[in-house]
């Protein structure tokens, strides 16, 4: 009986320590990949341009129609510990001002980004500092990757970090106005 539950310890202990063979599965990613990319672009909006701008993807960025689009603009600059901190804020955004509401909004498709600057109020009293040389990051990436409930989309600096962005890939587009 001892040789027959021996016996059968080791038939056990083989077949749950044999490998399995089959076909490879799918590669994964590694610590270098990037999952979206981020773009930034500067930004004027007045009467000529009918407070819009629209915002042409690089040639470089494969955007598909179900990717996510997040667009940030640098709302302030800020120091924190001696370091100057950027306060990326996502559209749309509002502000109350002394003429009244005004807000940030965009559209997309998968070739541009289209940004909107609206008022309940004549813009053309609307104060510079909001209307000139705005500047905005969009965040280009895979919606799958843009739904994980982990996610904050409203942090700039998350999404960065979570699509594996810095200042160093970042693609800044010149202005062409």
């Amino acid at each position: 009986m001892r040789q027959l539950t021996t016996l059968l310890a080791f038939i056990m202990l083989s077949v749950f320590t044999t490998a399995c063979d089959g076909p490879e599965g799918p590669p994964g990613l590694d610590g270098n990949t990037l999952l979206g990319q981020t773009m930034e672009f500067q930004a004027s909006f007045s009467a000529n341009n009918n407070y819009s701008h629209l915002f042409v993807f690089p040639n470089q960025v494969r955007v598909y129609e179900s990717d996510a689009v997040l667009v940030y603009l640098l709302e302030e600059t800020i120091v924190s510990n001696g370091t100057n901190t950027d306060v990326w804020t996502p559209l749309p955004q509002s502000f109350f001002t002394d003429q009244g509401l005004l807000q940030y909004t965009f559209n997309h498709t998968f070739s541009d980004v289209n940004l909107l600057l609206q008022g309940n109020f004549n813009l053309n009293n609307a104060a510079a500092i909001f209307t000139q040389n705005q500047i905005f990051r969009v965040v280009v990436m895979p919606a799958e990757f843009a739904l994980d409930p982990n996610l904050n989309t409203m942090n700039y600096q998350e999404v960065s970090q979570y699509i594996g962005t810095n200042d160093t890939n970042l693609i800044r587009v010149l202005n062409k106005e």
